[in-house]
C-alpha cells in the first residue's frame, strides 16, 4: 500500500500528471459531432431559421466576440495563471452547447455564438498552460501530445457525427445531449488541473541559486551563499544545467509542490512596457515582418472560409435532397492537414530563400481551390477543393510558425502569436462587417466566396512577387561574391608574380 501511494505521488509530481489531464480536457472539449452539421441543424425543423438569418445575423457574431475577447483573455490568462481561464473555457463551451440545445430564437443563437467566440479566444490558455508546469526540456513532447489529442478529438467528433447522421442513429438534439455530457466531463477534468505558481509575464519565476565561495586558488569553501535570480527568458532557465534524472524536481517546483521556487508578481505597467519593447524588437526584423504579414492575412481568409463553408455546401446541395457528408469531409481534411504539417518537418529547404515564393505559390493553389468551390455545382468537387485548401493552409502555417519561432524566446513567440492572430482577426472583422453582416452589404454566399477567393489570389500574387525578388537578390549576391573571390585570386596571383620577379 505504501509503495502504491509513493508511486502515485511520484506520478502526480512529474510532468506526466498535468499533461495527461490537459490531454483529457483537450479531447473531451473538442469532440463535437454536430459541428459539421450546424447549418443544417439551424435551418432544419429543430430551429427553423432561414439561411439568411444564419449567414448574415448569427455567424458574424462569432468573429466580433472572438476579437473583443482575444486581448483581455490573453492578459487574464497570464495574470490568473492559466487554470482559471481553462476552467472558464469549459464553462463557456458548456453554455454554448446548452444554448444550442434548449433555445431557438435568433437572439439566443447570437448569444451562443458569443460564448463560442470566448471559447475560441481561450485556446491560448490551453496551449500555454503546459509550459508553466513542466520542465522546458519536455515542451516539445508535451506540445505534440496536446495538439495531437485535440486533432484526435476533432476527427473522432466528425466521424462520429457522420456515422450518427448517415445511419440515422440519433437525432440532432440527442447528439447535442451527448456533446453536453462530454463537455461536462471536460469541465470536471479542468478543475483537477494543478494550479501553476508562475506565468510568463505577471508571475515570473525566482529561483534560489546556491553559489559556492571560492578561495584564491579556485577551490570551493564549505559555506555556500544563496542568491536569487529572476528568469525573464525561457532560453536561460536554470534547468539547462540539471541532470536528466532530476527533471521531476523542476516539474514539482513549477506546480507549487517544492519549496525552491517562488513567483514575483509584476505590475501591469511594467508588463505592458516589456510587451511593447518586445513588440518593437520583434517587428523591426524584416524577415519576421513578412512572415507575420502572411500569417495574419492568410489566417483571416482561412477563418472566413471555414466559418461559412457549410452555407456554401448547403447552397450547392441542399441537405433536404441529399445525404450530406460534412463530417467525413472534416475528418479527412483534419487527417490530411496533420499529414502535411508532419511531413514538412522532414523537408530540407532553405526557407529563408524559398519560403516567400512557397507562400505565394501554395497560396495560389489555395485560391484556385476556393474559386473551384465557389463556381462548382458538384458537391464532391466542393468537398475535394475544401480538403486541398485546408491542407495547404495547415502546411504553410506550420512553415510560418517555425520560421517566426526560430531564435525567439517563449515570451516573444507568445507575443508574436497573439499579435499575428489579432491582426488577422481584426481584418476578418472588417470584412465580415462590410461583406457578410446584414447591417453591411449582407451579400449572398456566392458573392462572399468570390471575394474570399479574390482575396487569397491577391495574397498569392503579392508574395509570389516578393519571393521572386528574394531569389533574384540572392542570385545577384552570389554573382557579386564570385566576382570578389576572382578579384582576390587575381590580386594574389599578381602579388606572387611580383615577388618572383623581385627574387630573380
Amino acid at each position: 500500500k505504501y509503495c502504491y501511494r509513493n508511486t502515485v505521488e511520484r506520478w502526480r509530481s512529474s510532468w506526466k500528471f498535468p499533461t495527461t489531464l490537459l490531454c483529457f480536457y483537450g479531447f473531451f472539449s473538442t469532440v463535437k459531432p454536430l459541428e459539421p452539421f450546424l447549418f443544417a441543424y439551424l435551418t432544419g425543423p429543430d430551429k427553423n431559421l432561414t439561411a439568411e438569418q444564419v449567414n448574415n445575423q448569427i455567424l458574424p457574431v462569432w468573429t466580433y466576440s472572438y476579437l473583443s475577447a482575444l486581448v483581455p483573455v490573453f492578459l487574464l490568462t497570464d495574470w490568473l495563471r492559466y487554470k482559471p481561464v481553462v476552467m472558464s473555457q469549459g464553462v463557456a463551451l458548456f453554455l454554448t452547447t446548452a444554448l444550442l440545445l434548449w433555445t431557438k430564437t435568433t437572439a439566443a443563437m447570437q448569444a451562443m455564438q458569443f460564448f463560442y467566440g470566448v471559447v475560441t479566444a481561450s485556446d491560448v490558455a490551453y496551449f500555454s498552460y503546459i509550459y508553466s508546469v513542466i520542465d522546458h526540456r519536455r515542451y516539445r513532447k508535451a506540445t505534440s501530445y496536446c495538439r495531437s489529442v485535440q486533432l484526435l478529438g476533432y476527427t473522432v467528433g466528425s466521424v462520429l457525427g457522420q456515422l450518427l447522421v448517415s445511419f440515422d442513429l440519433m437525432s440532432y438534439n440527442n447528439i447535442l445531449v451527448m456533446t453536453l455530457v462530454l463537455t461536462a466531463v471536460a469541465l470536471f477534468v479542468s478543475c483537477l488541473l494543478p494550479m501553476p505558481q508562475r506565468s510568463m509575464f505577471f508571475h515570473r519565476r525566482q529561483t534560489p541559486v546556491v553559489r559556492m565561495k571560492t578561495d584564491g586558488d579556485g577551490t570551493a569553501e564549505d559555506n555556500p551563499t544563496v542568491s536569487t535570480i529572476t528568469v525573464n527568458d525561457t532560453k536561460t532557465t536554470l534547468e539547462e544545467s540539471c541532470e536528466p534524472e532530476k527533471e521531476d524536481v523542476g516539474d514539482r517546483n513549477k506546480t507549487g509542490s517544492g519549496p525552491k521556487e517562488s513567483a514575483e508578481f509584476e505590475s501591469c505597467s511594467s508588463v505592458l512596457l516589456q510587451l511593447w519593447r518586445n513588440f518593437c524588437d520583434c517587428y523591426t526584423s524584416r524577415k519576421l515582418l513578412y512572415w507575420s504579414a502572411w500569417w495574419a492575412l492568410a489566417t483571416c481568409g482561412y477563418n472566413l472560409t471555414v466559418n461559412y463553408v457549410q452555407v456554401l455546401w448547403e447552397h450547392v446541395q441542399p441537405s433536404q435532397n441529399f445525404s450530406i457528408y460534412n463530417g467525413g469531409v472534416e475528418a479527412v481534411s483534419n487527417l490530411m492537414s496533420a499529414a502535411t504539417a508532419y511531413g514538412i518537418g522532414f523537408t530540407q529547404v532553405r526557407w529563408e530563400t524559398w519560403g516567400e515564393l512557397a507562400l505565394g505559390g501554395f497560396s495560389g493553389l489555395g485560391a484556385a481551390a476556393l474559386f473551384l468551390m465557389t463556381f462548382s455545382s458538384n458537391i464532391w468537387l466542393c468537398y475535394a477543393a475544401y480538403i486541398v485548401f485546408k491542407s495547404l493552409y495547415m502546411l504553410l502555417i506550420t512553415i510560418a510558425t517555425f520560421q517566426v519561432a526560430a531564435g525567439l524566446s517563449m515570451e516573444r513567440y507568445a507575443l508574436m502569436f497573439g499579435t499575428n492572430s489579432f491582426g488577422g482577426l481584426a481584418l476578418q472583422t472588417i470584412i465580415t462587417a462590410v461583406v457578410v453582416d446584414s447591417r453591411g452589404l449582407g451579400l449572398a454566399i456566392i458573392p462572399q466566396f468570390t471575394i474570399y477567393s479574390s482575396y487569397y489570389a491577391t495574397i498569392a500574387f503579392v508574395f509570389s512577387l516578393r519571393g521572386l525578388f528574394v531569389i533574384w537578390r540572392e542570385k545577384k549576391k552570389r554573382v557579386r561574391l564570385r566576382e570578389r573571390v576572382r578579384e582576390r585570386e587575381r590580386e594574389r596571383g599578381v602579388r606572387v608574380s611580383t615577388k618572383l620577379d623581385d627574387t630573380q
